[in-house]
C-alpha cells in the first residue's frame, strides 16, 4: 500500500484537512484559510466525523493543469486505500461543488485568481497591501469569486467586496436583496477574522455612496450595469430518468452494461461482487457504488470509471461524481431504490434484509425531480481536536476580566467573552481565540471585544486563529471545550455579580446533542410549546426543579442536564414524557402542543431545508448546505422543510406573490416524484411568526423574537 507522509495524521481527529497539489506533491493549507481556493490549482480534502467515517474530496479549479488534476486523482485513490477503502469520494469542480462540500464552509467559499505555478501562496497575512475585488453570488451556497479590479465587473443586482487590506468594503448594488447582503457581510467578517487576524476594518457601502478610498482604488465611477439573471439552473421539466449500470472487468477491461434503464430500482439489483453506476447525468450528478466483495481493480478504478462514463455519455465536464462504499450511501442515492434497507434495518418483525440477494424485478417507469437527485447530504462541522486542551476565559468590561473557572461553560446574553484555547499539534502549541458576543450586549462591549481580541492576538505574536461567535451560532468545537459539561447559554443578564436571574424566577433550559456529539443547554421561553420529544429540558421554579426527558432523548443529554441542575441548585425530580405531574404543567403555564415526532433521532432520513426563490428571475429551489439553523430561513423567500414523514412550506413575510403561488406546486412535484415512493405525503403551509411546535422543534432553541430586530442591524454590530 502506498503511503504519503501527509497521511500519517490523516483522519486521526474529527474535522477538516486540506492540501494543495504543489509540484506533484501535497502541501497543507493553513486552517485559517480553509475555504479559499486558487482557480489555477487542484486540492485534496479529507473530512473526518467523530464516528469516525470519512469523506475525500478532489477539488479542481477551472484553470488547473492536467498534471495537477491527475496528481489529485492519484492522491485521492491512495488516501482512500490508506483509510481502508471506506471513505466516500467526491470529484468537485469549481462552481459546481456538492452540498456536502459546501456544508464545511458556512460563511461561503472564495475563488482567488492564480495558483502555485504563478507563485500564489496560501498565507495568513498581516500584509495590508492586498488589493482585490470579490463578486458575491448565491443565497444558500455563497461563492466569492475574484474578478478584475474595475467598475466594469460590477452590476446593480449583486454584492461585491473591495478588499484593500486594512479596510474591507462591502458594496451593495441598488437592486440586491437583504438576504444576499447578510451573506456577503459574513464573507467580509471571515476575511477580517481569518485572513487579517482581526486587523482590518469592515465597512458597508451602498451604491451611489462610495467613499473616497473606493473611488481612488477603482477610478472614476461610470454607470453601473443592471442586474444579471442566473440562467445556469436547469428547469425541472428537463430532468431525465435515472439509470442503473453494472461495472465489470470480467472481460479483462472495464465494461459498463445496463441493469435497469429507469428508476426506481430494487436494492437486490446490487450484487456485492460488482460495482455500479447510478446515472442522473443530466442533473450533473452520478454515483459509483463499490460492492464490498468487488475485486480490488474495480474498486480502485471507481473514480476513473466514473470520469470515463461521463465522457462517453457526452455529459458536461462539470458533472459531479461520488464514489460510495457499501454502507455509506447518502439519502440522495438511497432514494432511487424503492425498498432500500440499511444493514441494521429489518423488513418486518423477524425478516432481515440481505444485501446482494439477486432477484428479477419488473421495471417501473419513473421521472425523477430535481431535488431528489440533488447534491450530497450536508456534512457535520469540522473540529480541530477533542477539546481537551487548556481553556482560559475573560469577560469584556472595557478590559479583560478573568472569569472564575467554576463558571466556565456559562455564557450570558448581556455579556461578551474572550476564550483562549491552547492545544498541542505534534511538538508545537497552537491557539484559537473565540470571541463570544451575546445578543443583548452593548455596542461598546461589542467594539471592546473586537479590540481586546486583536490585543491578545498581538501579545501572542499573531499566531492564534480567531473565531467570532454570535450567541446561538456556537460551533461544535467551542461546545466541546467544557469536558463532561454542557455549554449553558443564558437568555440575558450578565455573569457580573447581581446580573443574573433572580432565584425566585421560573426558567427553562433546552438540552440537545449536536451532530458532532457536543451538547448545548440553551435557556428558552418558559412554555410547554418549547418541549421536544427528542431532547431533555430542565425546568426551575421558585419551589421545584424538574428534569424532563423526552422519549427520544439520549443518555448524553441527560448527563448534561445534571450540570445545569448543579448550577441552578436543589434536588431535581426526574420526569418522563407522558408521566408529568400537574405542578410541572402548571409551572409551564399549562399543557400545549409541542414537537412529538421522533424523526430527529433517525439517521436514515435526516431533515433537509430548501429555499424557493425567484430572485434570479424565475422560481428555483436550492438546498441549504450544512446543518441548518433558524437564521437560514430567508424572510424574503418560501422555504421547504422535508422531515421525511411531513413537508412544511414556510412563507417569509417578504416573500413575493410568485414565490407564494409557485412554491406549493414545487412541493407537490417534489413529493410526487420521490423515487422512494412518498407520493401523497401531507404538505403543511405555515407563515413566519405563526410557526407550530411541529415545525420549530426541528430547530434547537427556536427564538420567536428573532425577527423583531432587523438581521442587518445584528450583522452591522459585528462590523
Amino acid at each position: 500500500m502506498v503511503s504519503h507522509k501527509e497521511f500519517v495524521d490523516a483522519g486521526k481527529k474529527p474535522g477538516l484537512q486540506v492540501w494543495r497539489i504543489e509540484s506533484m506533491d501535497l502541501k497543507p493549507v493553513p486552517k485559517g484559510l480553509h475555504g479559499s481556493f486558487f482557480t489555477g490549482d487542484a486540492y485534496l480534502l479529507l473530512f473526518t466525523t467523530p464516528a469516525p467515517s470519512y469523506n475525500i474530496h478532489m477539488w479542481l479549479g477551472d484553470e488547473c493543469s492536467q498534471d495537477e488534476s491527475g496528481a489529485a486523482a492519484i492522491f485521492s485513490t491512495q488516501l482512500d486505500d490508506f483509510l481502508g477503502g471506506g471513505p466516500v469520494q467526491y470529484r468537485e469542480l469549481q462552481n459546481c461543488e456538492s452540498n456536502t462540500f459546501l456544508g464545511y464552509f458556512k460563511s461561503g467559499i472564495k475563488y482567488q485568481k492564480g495558483g502555485v505555478a504563478s507563485g500564489f501562496q496560501h498565507v495568513v497575512t498581516n500584509d495590508m497591501s492586498v488589493k482585490r475585488l470579490l463578486h458575491i453570488k448565491g443565497r444558500r451556497a455563497i461563492r466569492a469569486t475574484e474578478v478584475d479590479m474595475s467598475w466594469a465587473s460590477f452590476n446593480k443586482g449583486d454584492c461585491f467586496i473591495i478588499d484593500l487590506g486594512t479596510d474591507v468594503y462591502q458594496w451593495c448594488g441598488s437592486e440586491c436583496n437583504r438576504f444576499e447582503r447578510l451573506k456577503a457581510a459574513e464573507v467580509c467578517i471571515g476575511i477580517r477574522d481569518n485572513e487579517r487576524n482581526g486587523r482590518a476594518k469592515v465597512h458597508m457601502v451602498e451604491e451611489g455612496d462610495e467613499p473616497q478610498a473606493v473611488i481612488q482604488a477603482l477610478g472614476p465611477k461610470p454607470d453601473i450595469a443592471p442586474s444579471t439573471v442566473d440562467d445556469e439552473k436547469v428547469d425541472t421539466s428537463n430532468r431525465k430518468k435515472a439509470a442503473l449500470y453494472m461495472v465489470s472487468d470480467a472481460s479483462g477491461s472495464i465494461k459498463v452494461s445496463v441493469v435497469a434503464p429507469s428508476s426506481p430500482f430494487k436494492q437486490a439489483m446490487l450484487s456485492p461482487e460488482e460495482c455500479y453506476i447510478v446515472d442522473n447525468g443530466v442533473d450533473n450528478n452520478i454515483f459509483v457504488w463499490k460492492g464490498p466483495k468487488a475485486n480490488t481493480a474495480e474498486r480502485k478504478a471507481a473514480m476513473a470509471t466514473g470520469q470515463q462514463f461521463i465522457k462517453d455519455k457526452g455529459y458536461s465536464a462539470k458533472t459531479q461524481i461520488q464514489v460510495l462504499p457499501a454502507g455509506a450511501e447518502p439519502t440522495m442515492f438511497k432514494q432511487f431504490f424503492s425498498d432500500w434497507r440499511d444493514k441494521d434495518q429489518t423488513t418486518g418483525p423477524s425478516k432481515a434484509f440481505t444485501i446482494g440477494h439477486i432477484a428479477k424485478v419488473a421495471q417501473v417507469p419513473f421521472d425523477a425531480s430535481t431535488l431528489h437527485s440533488n447534491k450530497a447530504m450536508a456534512a457535520q462541522h469540522g473540529m480541530v481536536d477533542d477539546g481537551k486542551g487548556k481553556v482560559q476565559i475573560w469577560r469584556v468590561e472595557g478590559e479583560m476580566v478573568p472569569v472564575d473557572p467554576s463558571s466556565y461553560g456559562h455564557f450570558y446574553g448581556g455579556d461578551c467573552y474572550i476564550i483562549l484555547y491552547s492545544y498541542r499539534q505534534g511538538a508545537r502549541e497552537q491557539h484559537i481565540i473565540y470571541t463570544w458576543q451575546g445578543l443583548k450586549c452593548t455596542q461598546d462591549e461589542l467594539a471592546a471585544s473586537a479590540f481586546l481580541t486583536v490585543k491578545l492576538d498581538d501579545s501572542m505574536g499573531g499566531s492564534p486563529v480567531q473565531v467570532r461567535v454570535t450567541q446561538g451560532q456556537e460551533p461544535p468545537h467551542l461546545m466541546s471545550l467544557f469536558q463532561g459539561k454542557a455549554m449553558v447559554i443564558h437568555r440575558g443578564g450578565t455573569s457580573r455579580k447581581g446580573g443574573q436571574s433572580q432565584a425566585d424566577s421560573t426558567r427553562l433550559f433546552h438540552i440537545r446533542q449536536s451532530s458532532a456529539r457536543a451538547t448545548r443547554a440553551v435557556e428558552v421561553e418558559v412554555s410547554a410549546s418549547k418541549l421536544n420529544t427528542n431532547d431533555v429540558f430542565v425546568l426551575k421554579t421558585p419551589k421545584a426543579l424538574f428534569v424532563w426527558r423526552g422519549v427520544g432523548a439520549s443518555d448524553e443529554e441527560m448527563g448534561a442536564a445534571k450540570h445545569v441542575v448543579d448550577f441552578l441548585g436543589g434536588t431535581a425530580t426526574q420526569v418522563s414524557e407522558g408521566k408529568e405531574p400537574g405542578d410541572f404543567w402548571s409551572a409551564l403555564g399549562g399543557k400545549k402542543e409541542y414537537q412529538t415526532s421522533k424523526s430527529l433521532q433517525r439517521v436514515v432520513h435526516p431533515p433537509r431545508l430548501f429555499g424557493c426563490s425567484n430572485k434570479t428571475g424565475r422560481l428555483i429551489v436550492e438546498e441549504v448546505p450544512g446543518d441548518f439553523t433558524q437564521s437560514d430561513l430567508a424572510t424574503d423567500d418560501v422555504m421547504l422543510l422535508d422531515t421525511w414523514d411531513q413537508i412544511f412550506l414556510w412563507v417569509g413575510n417578504e416573500a413575493n406573490a410568485e414565490e407564494k403561488t409557485g412554491a406549493p406546486k414545487l412541493a407537490r412535484d417534489y413529493v410526487d416524484s420521490d423515487p422512494s415512493g412518498r407520493k401523497g405525503l401531507p404538505i403543511t403551509t405555515i407563515k413566519q411568526g405563526t410557526e407550530p411546535p411541529t415545525f420549530t422543534g426541528w430547530f434547537q432553541a427556536w427564538d420567536s423574537k428573532m425577527w423583531e430586530t432587523d438581521p442587518m442591524d445584528k450583522i452591522r454590530a459585528r462590523f
